[in-house]
């Protein structure tokens, strides 16, 4: 090529060579054995040209590399950088990455407890690390040039994610930022705040994928493809992506009925013939079973594959399944291979736990090519999982969502099994956002020259629908950020009150706030306009419509009005009827869920804050124990009362009666059913209506008659304008007290917050006092209160077992509350601490009512759940990982992860105690000692 150019172009192009090869790029490129993708180019040449960077690709694209190339910039310059991730095992990947081509001496590890080199020039740390650091003012910081936010993201999480906030805004000047995100339909709004906020980030947006993804539905035997691509007539070859009419035509053939109206009018039947045909068709169409899937993958070589399931039980039995279907995916070399890895990985850990952790039927399954992954699992086990995979020694796994989250652990394919998942409220529809992420597990770069996405087919399935989830790409990014009780002793002790304020007005929550008020305003101007519109068309000659109109709306006001007031009267007669039941009573329950005949074993309390099982819980009456004649055992609330209720019978409730024995359920309710199921309780008769003899009422209707409009002949016209007006004229008040309540509301938040923290003397105007130091020590989601209780001095005297089960409420939550039966806790000076701690809360609790600091909202303290302090205080008190997992009915991976919490908010409340006469501190690192032992202690780096 170059003999084709002129000597002036040969000297042009050596020259930009030249200026190529002087850069730090250059030596970074050679470093990979391929060349780098367009926009990693343009990231890497905007970081050296001293720009912060925005990279938004999809999941497998290479855009840590980008991360990458500033921990190269920081080595070169003599700088600092910090490679920050969200979760540890992102972070010990990374480290191992790092210490791979840097060697150990230069890169570093800091978890929540783990530290490793951590003056190293690089350093790897969750983002929580990195926040306490800035709010502390560590040393470490000194030098610092870059920071690496992987997975930045994540600030749309609702529990974690104002901590990105707080590092991109607290972050000096000086140091060069560094944001990796996945693709997010709204990346130039971000960029454009992070250019407000850290000054000049370029944006780089990437879409394409690095390995082309196929999209199919499995249906009984067959494999389908999703979309059947269409060139345009032009010959371009412009793919338009139309739906597969095969599997359209097979949604339509399950949706058709089995017999025809028409026939079933004349009251015949579809004969038999029809039937069978329709039978045979059907036939084809099932939802296959797990080892079907994974022996139909296998055979078209689409193995390895990641099978995401949305519930943990249900990992576990895919893999069952697929050992009982006699599934074989590795031959004997690589099944001594595993076995070779897993006990090398796995030798720290005692041999007695290994039968109670299931380690034998797990590492068979492995050997099988075979496994499970989900956050209920040991962490060890979990790494193993990955391990093996990458290493294509495991083929098949069964996941949870939670694997999507960043881990680097690509496949051949991924196979959704359903779209539907549990949110933790509901069973909901997955989102595009989420579709997106799951499905960008497939294909490896490098290794694969596609990725397949597989959807198996379930009844009443919409193709139509899956496309629309396969071709959309809105996963927007929302802010979640929210002051808390710590983050403002810290901002006010470094920046005062007022600087405070004026920093958090810059988050990103804020940012979209204002930017969305601009939409808001533009539809107040419209809806003025639409006003104007409305007033002429219920113009009337004979008189003011806009008074007649007020006239019918206070009427029917008052008629809602009288109407609440009757259902008010008769939910407190029902509170009344309630209150009165006692143990044994056998009622019918008139609605609801579990309506229908009930035993009462429990009346439940009085209207009012009660010191419940999960701490203080806020009920609006009595809340009965029931059994039902189905044989639940369930907490009423006083919606399921609508009208008094009367005993219908009285019955005997054995001593020996267990709520949680399903064989003592069992019998209670078919005495139940014996005793009373014959008994058909009264229906109410309503009584006369409120309204009938109410003087307003009747004065509102004489005005109305005497009104010159009410005789008017288009009377009803005037009132449909009159109605569209009024509505309209509502919302746009509605808009205009949007608009108010989204100027500066996190700063609203923030004086409240300031407020409260000043009436409990932890702040005075500027100054933070003693406690409020201690508070700003104190990190998570309940601060305030174990700053409260370290204040009255509630866990002095524990011992450190004891303080565990203490410090364990503060951190635990239930993944479901469990009504029938109060969590087992400690006894003695550990009870009385917990009383303690939940009188505080309820202290708390109050107090934030009265300050408008609102928990709906993600501000404030949650009630503190007891739900873990007894196999925390058994496990420090040195008792076997069988018999604490055994009492505490949990997963292994589940206790580990609650175990290292607690250790690491017993280290801060070390950290925070008053030193002088104080036995907390002392016992507080004796528990960390006592609990870090075993499973828990063990893990591969962090």
């Amino acid at each position: 090529m170059t003999e084709d150019l002129s000597p002036a172009e040969r000297y042009a192009a050596a020259r930009i060579r030249a200026v190529e090869e002087a850069t730090a790029l250059a030596p970074f490129r050679a470093m990979y054995e391929f060349d780098l993708d367009p926009f990693q180019i343009e990231a890497c040449q905007a970081l050296e040209a001293g720009k912060g960077v925005l990279v938004a690709a999809p999941t497998g694209s290479g855009k840590t590399i980008v991360g990458e190339f500033a921990v190269h910039l920081a080595l070169e310059q003599g700088r600092k950088c910090f490679y920050t991730t969200p979760i540890k095992a992102l972070s010990n990947q990374k480290y191992t990455d790092l210490v791979r081509r840097y060697g150990p001496e230069k890169v570093g590890l800091l978890t929540g407890d783990n530290s490793v080199n951590s003056e190293a020039p690089v350093v790897v740390m969750t983002t929580e690390v990195l926040r306490n650091m800035l709010y502390a003012g560590s040393q470490s910081l000194l030098g610092l040039g870059y920071v690496v936010m992987d997975e930045v993201h994540y600030l749309s999480d609702r529990f974690r994610g104002a901590v990105w906030e707080e590092v991109i805004i607290h972050l000096p000047e000086s140091v060069t930022l560094v944001s990796l995100s996945a693709t997010v339909s709204n990346a130039e709004e971000f960029g454009d705040w992070l250019d407000t906020v850290r000054g000049d980030t370029e944006v780089i947006v990437s879409e394409e994928r690095p390995v082309p993804l196929w999209q199919h539905v499995m249906a009984g035997r067959r494999m389908h493809d999703l979309f059947e691509e269409e060139t345009d007539h032009g010959g371009r070859g412009a793919g338009r992506r139309e739906v597969n009419p095969d599997l359209v035509r097979m949604a339509r053939m399950e949706n058709q009925r089995t017999y025809n109206p028409r026939d079933r009018r004349r009251g015949k039947m579809v004969r038999e013939a029809d039937r069978e045909r329709e039978r045979r068709q059907r036939s084809r169409i099932w939802t296959p079973g797990r080892p079907e899937v994974i022996e139909r993958l296998d055979a078209e070589g689409l193995l390895p594959a990641i099978t995401f399931i949305f519930s943990r039980a249900g990992c576990e039995a895919a893999v069952q399944q697929c050992m009982h279907a006699g599934l074989r995916l590795n031959n004997d070399a690589a099944r001594l291979k595993v076995r070779e890895i897993v006990e090398q990985r796995t030798v720290a850990i005692p041999r007695e736990d290994l039968h109670v952790l299931g380690y034998y039927e797990w590492l068979e399954g492995l050997e099988r090519g075979i496994a499970a992954h989900h956050a209920g699992m040991l962490p060890t086990f979990k790494e193993v999982v990955e391990e093996l995979f990458v290493r294509g020694l495991v083929k098949a796994v069964f996941a949870t969502e939670t694997l999507a989250l960043g881990i680097n652990m690509p496949a051949r394919s991924v196979v959704l099994e359903k779209l539907v998942k549990w949110n933790g409220e509901q069973h909901a529809d997955i989102t595009p956002g989420e579709y997106t992420q799951l499905t960008g597990r497939a294909g490896r770069r490098g290794i694969d020259v596609e990725g397949h996405a597989v959807v198996l087919w379930q009844r009443a399935m919409d193709p139509t629908a899956l496309a629309g989830l396969a071709g959309t790409r809105t996963y927007p990014l929302r802010s979640s950020f929210k002051p808390s009780y710590n983050m403002a002793v810290n901002l006010v002790q470094q920046f005062g009150r007022h600087r405070s304020r004026e920093l958090l007005e810059t988050s990103f929550a804020q940012f979209q706030a204002d930017k969305s008020v601009v939409g808001i305003s533009r539809q107040v101007q419209r809806n003025e306009e639409g006003l104007e519109g409305y007033r002429e068309g219920m113009t009337c000659h004979l008189g003011d419509f806009e008074e007649y109109a007020r006239l019918r709306r206070d009427l029917k006001d008052r008629e809602t009005e009288l109407a609440k007031q009757g259902a008010a009267q008769r939910r407190a007669a029902a509170a009344t009827s309630l209150e009165r039941l006692k143990p044994g009573d056998v009622i019918h329950v008139p609605t609801g869920k579990f309506a229908g005949l009930a035993l009462v074993l429990d009346p439940g309390v009085p209207a009012g804050r009660t010191n419940g099982h999960r701490g203080f819980e806020q009920h609006d009456g009595p809340r009965p124990l029931v059994l039902t004649a189905e044989r639940q055992v369930k907490r009423l609330a006083s919606i399921d009362f609508p009208v008094p209720v009367e005993p219908l019978e009285r019955m005997r409730i054995p001593k020996s009666f267990n709520p949680r024995s399903p064989q003592s359920r069992r019998d209670l309710a078919s005495a139940l059913r014996t005793k009373a199921g014959h008994i058909v309780p009264e229906r109410r008769r309503k009584g006369r209506s409120e309204a009938a003899d109410d003087r307003e009422i009747a004065r509102l209707r004489t005005e109305l008659r005497a009104h010159p409009c009410h005789g008017c002949d288009e009377r009803e016209d005037h009132a449909r304008w009159a109605e569209r007006y009024h509505r309209l004229q509502r919302d746009t008040q509605q808009l205009e007290r949007r608009i108010e309540g989204r100027t500066n509301t996190i700063a609203r938040t923030f004086d409240r917050i300031v407020a409260l923290l000043t009436e409990l003397d932890y702040l005075r105007a500027d100054e933070v006092t003693d406690d409020g130091k201690r508070l700003a020590r104190l990190y998570g989601e309940l601060d305030l209160l174990a700053s409260e209780c370290l204040r009255a001095g509630v866990w002095e005297g524990l011992s450190p077992a004891e303080l565990a089960a203490c410090v364990s409420a503060l951190v635990y939550e239930a993944r479901q509350a469990d009504d029938a039966v109060a969590p087992k806790v400690p006894a003695g000076r550990a009870k009385v601490a917990l009383g303690e701690m939940v009188h505080i809360w309820g202290r708390l609790d109050a107090l934030e009512e009265e300050f408008k600091i609102n928990q709906a909202e993600g501000v404030g303290q949650r009630e503190p759940d007891l739900g873990f302090a007894w196999a925390a205080y058994q496990w420090a008190s040195d008792r076997s990982l069988d018999e604490v997992l055994r009492e505490a009915e949990m997963p292994a991976g589940d206790f580990v992860r609650w175990t290292k919490q607690v250790i690491d908010v017993l280290g801060q409340v070390a950290a925070a105690s008053p030193r002088e006469g104080s036995t907390v501190a002392k016992n507080a690192r004796k528990a960390v000692e006592a609990l870090l032992r075993g499973v828990v202690a063990y893990s591969s780096v962090g």
